[in-house]
């Protein structure tokens, strides 16, 4: 009789207990999708690769909206294809540390090949006699915001409609004791920054608790970020995908930034399921009301 009991009272613990962790989602490897309605990865572009739609996305007139994305171009594609919507991808990946990015777009017309290149290659695909980029958004994760820095200091900056940031805007000191930054070096941030909290312009920025001995951490980058903008983080707490813990949070008109607590690597990069939220949340609303080329 008590053996019987004891049987019954483990299965009742069992069932009730919640499930181990290592059930969940591992952030740096997350489930795939597949390619959806973008059918494979297409490569006859100047750099990367991109992700164009066998049908829909692009106008008759040829017009289509694009996200570049740079570092992590399989996450990116994982949280796009689900999305949908008919908005093209370019991944860059061009390895680590965020200056083979800046040195690679240091040179305008880096970027504005890609941007002719992708146009062409669209026509191409779909038997336009031309095609054109109506709405442009910028993303990067990691060290991928050294080629966004770039971007955003050269005259093509005008026609970036987005910029997303996730988990990727460090900064570099400017003395050994680490009390200042290299301010200039974040000074094309600042002004997109100004850019979108006066809504000429949308720019989305998440940061991690991780820790960086050797140069400012993405959370110490957006407290000082929010500061140049005269505002002042606010602590709230809410769970989001990939295990995430919103810590803190500031808002101004078309700019955003969200903090989260976590300072591992899988913490790292669950900042890239982010994105999925904020194509489906923001830019696919945002775009629709941006008037068309």
């Amino acid at each position: 009789m008590l053996r019987s009991i004891t049987i019954v009272l483990s299965t009742l613990a069992a069932l009730l207990l919640p499930r181990p962790a290592a059930a969940a989602i591992n952030p740096c490897n997350t489930p795939d999708p597949g390619f959806g309605a973008y059918g494979e990865w297409d490569k006859d572009i100047s750099l990367g690769k991109a992700l164009i739609p066998e049908r829909g996305g692009i106008t008759a007139r040829g017009g289509f909206d694009v996200i570049i994305h740079f570092h992590g171009g399989e996450a990116a594609r994982k949280e796009l294809v689900p999305v949908g919507l008919g908005i093209l991808l370019v991944a860059i990946d061009l390895g680590n540390g965020s200056r083979v990015y800046a040195n690679r777009f240091a040179d305008p017309k880096a970027f504005t090949d890609l941007l002719d290149s992708l146009q062409k290659r669209v026509a191409a695909k779909r038997g336009l006699r031309r095609a054109y980029i109506r709405r442009l958004g910028i993303s990067s994760w990691s060290a991928g915001y050294g080629a966004i820095r770039a971007v955003l200091d050269q005259p093509i900056s005008r026609s970036v409609d987005a910029v997303v940031l996730l988990d990727s805007l460090y900064g570099s000191y400017a003395d050994p004791d680490h009390l200042s930054l290299r301010e200039e070096l974040l000074e094309p941030f600042v002004q997109y920054a100004r850019r979108a909290a006066s809504g000429r312009g949308f720019m989305y920025q998440t940061h991690s608790a991780i820790r960086t001995p050797t140069f400012a951490s993405t959370r110490e980058i957006s407290s000082w970020l929010v500061g140049q903008l005269g505002g002042k983080m606010r602590a709230t707490q809410r769970r989001d995908r990939l295990g995430l813990s919103l810590i803190e949070r500031y808002d101004r008109r078309n700019y955003h930034l969200r903090g989260y607590s976590g300072e591992g690597k899988r913490d790292h990069c669950a900042h890239l399921g982010i994105l999925r939220d904020v194509v489906r949340a923001h830019l696919v609303q945002r775009w629709r009301h941006v008037p068309m080329k």
